[in-house]
């Protein structure tokens, strides 16, 4: 499934969530530059290992875990990965800072990033071996799942225009569109404990992690409640 569009106004443009997608595919075009998505992803990415070792031997010298946790928040390996995740972050992102406001909303999108990774990091260390923790995690989907948590819990009665099937759209209630969503990472998850080859290299429990933070902390830190849908 794909969201188009929701039906949330917002009370003022969203320049935060603008700059963050304008940030992403700054990172995106400066790993196409030099030495190449790969060389920067081995470099810049974030290893569990590197919180609690040992890491695999063929593990290069990196950056610090605590740095790398940020500059992996705003790359990625691909076209693909990188418009999916901002075409999410565009549609869910707007109202959730038009809650927050614009400082907050930075500052609780890098925290639920933080989250997010040091979820994933926890089940590879505890449940992976030492290869599955030497292997550098990018991506800004960990904070963006936060974003739809914080989403689930705002904007229940949202709706949500969506892509099913090549040229079938359908509009769908937000809390079934998330919460389809996210009964498929915790589904995935559980395949990726027993058999993590079988999820592709995606970062389920970083899912997970961000959006069980944004759904348990946005009420705490919200400063005015959303909008409510036009249609």
């Amino acid at each position: 499934m794909l969201p188009i569009r929701d039906n949330v106004p917002t009370r003022r443009f969203p320049y935060v969530t603008i700059g963050l997608i304008l940030t992403n595919f700054v990172g995106c075009f400066w790993e196409l530059g030099g030495r190449g998505v790969d060389a920067h992803v081995v470099k810049d990415g974030f290893y569990p290992c590197k919180v609690q070792g040992p890491c695999d031997s063929v593990v290069p010298h990196v950056l610090p875990w605590w740095e790398s946790t940020f500059t992996s928040m705003f790359m990625h390996g691909s076209w693909e990965h990188i418009l999916g995740n901002m075409l999410f972050l565009w549609i869910f992102g707007n109202n959730v800072e038009d809650a927050l406001g614009k400082a907050r909303f930075i500052f609780w999108y890098l925290a639920a990033g933080v989250v997010a990774s040091g979820t994933q990091a926890f089940v590879t260390l505890h449940f992976g071996t030492v290869r599955d923790a030497s292997i550098p995690n990018i991506g800004a989907s960990g904070a963006i799942a936060g974003v739809l948590g914080a989403y689930f819990v705002l904007l229940p009665r949202a709706r949500v225009l969506t892509l099913i099937f090549f040229f079938i759209f359908r509009e769908i209630p937000a809390v079934w569109f998330l919460g389809i969503w996210i009964a498929l990472q915790a589904w995935q998850g559980g395949i990726g404990i027993t058999h993590p080859d079988e999820t592709g290299g995606v970062a389920v429990f970083a899912h997970i992690g961000g959006f069980a933070f944004g759904f348990l902390t946005v009420n705490f830190v919200k400063k005015r409640r959303p909008l409510q849908p036009t249609w």
